[in-house]
């Protein structure tokens, strides 16, 4: 049996999800979308907008703000 390699999106048994593959959006670009599931809301057109406006008002400290 061999096991999955790190670079995989899914959870290792135990639900731990390995060091390599966590990330959190500060070594790249990020989207509304992101804001938006990042803020534990519903995909949505009202969210959307609501990410849009903020990306737009706050640039990337809107993202920052959410995250620890």
């Amino acid at each position: 049996m061999s096991e999955e390699p790190e670079t995989t999106s899914r959870p290792r048994q135990g639900g731990v999800s390995p060091d390599a593959i966590l990330h959190s959006g500060a070594e790249g670009e990020f989207t509304a979308e992101d804001l938006v599931l990042a803020s534990g809301r519903d995909v949505n057109p009202k969210n959307m907008a609501w990410a849009e406006r903020r990306l737009a008002e706050k640039g990337k400290a809107a993202l920052d703000e959410l995250l620890p």
